[in-house]
């Protein structure tokens, strides 16, 4: 993992990550593309395991990918493994589930409403508890999910994550407590520049899975995005620095608001960088 004196994180030799980035005209093809990196990545994960154990964000360009998944025009809702997969959440804002601003209730509408998912399928954060009981019972959960032991760390087969214009995934937001957490699954996690909670996984968690994406759109987020990947490493004010996976790779679906700072891409729209750090 990255190494940084002052972040409570162990120091390793530095190693490098491959981050590969796809970018697309617009919002739509950017909708399309996540649609088709879902379907492909779950199909593989239940040929390889049986299951695929998925962990999604909120999000505009999300619920497009979502609207996608669940439309009987598209190829994906009958190609999908349905009964196979097993959604939670990688944040959470601390409201009900019928909340505008849930989560829980986006996905519930673009996606659970209109897809053969049972709901003993279906893991959502209780964002309507108390913070901190929330966080508990959700780590209770994943642990009892997964049989997890002691200090062992689920490992999801696909986590799908975006970024916030300050840099911020998940809900892993500059300058807070959680940056710092490495020993819990889920914490809740006090973003005062906000002034509020958000119930969230933890990066060590994150970093495990087996496939790990980023959805990206807006031109707002050109510069962060470029000081993620090219800039100093600063996770206390650039928190998706952290998100550096164990597997060595990176993929990063991005339209070309998003990918403007970044080197630019081949005819094939794809680009691809080595970090070190």
């Amino acid at each position: 993992m990255w190494g940084h004196p002052g972040y409570g994180i162990e120091i390793k030799m530095a190693r490098k990550i491959v981050v590969e980035y796809r970018v697309y005209d617009g919002p739509d093809a950017l909708a399309h593309a996540a649609a088709e990196h879902f379907l492909e990545a779950v199909q593989q994960a239940v040929a390889q395991r049986g299951k695929a154990r998925i962990a999604i964000s909120g999000g505009s360009t999300p619920k497009r990918t979502f609207e996608l998944l669940a439309n009987p025009q598209e190829k994906f809702l009958a190609a999908m493994p349905w009964n196979k997969l097993e959604l939670y959440w990688v944040d959470e804002r601390t409201v009900p589930p019928t909340d505008k601003d849930s989560n829980y209730r986006m996905t519930r509408e673009a996606l659970l409403e209109k897809v053969p998912l049972k709901p003993e399928q279906v893991f959502r954060m209780e964002g309507e508890l108390g913070p901190e009981e929330a966080a508990a019972r959700y780590e209770s959960l994943i642990r009892n999910n997964f049989r997890l032991e002691g200090a062992e760390v689920p490992r999801f087969d696909v986590v799908q994550l975006g970024m916030g214009d300050d840099g911020h995934t998940a809900s892993l937001f500059p300058h807070t407590q959680a940056i710092h957490e490495l020993g819990r699954i889920v914490v809740a996690n006090h973003v005062p520049q906000k002034d509020t909670w958000r119930i969230t996984l933890t990066w060590p968690v994150l970093i495990e899975a087996s496939e790990v994406f980023f959805l990206i759109g807006g031109k707002d987020k050109a510069d962060p995005l470029h000081r993620v990947l090219q800039g100093p490493y600063d996770p206390e004010a650039l928190p998706s620095q952290l998100i550096r996976p164990k597997s060595g790779k990176l993929l990063l679906l991005l339209d070309k608001n998003a990918g403007a700072q970044l080197p630019a891409p081949g005819a094939d729209g794809k680009g691809r960088l080595e970090i070190e750090r």
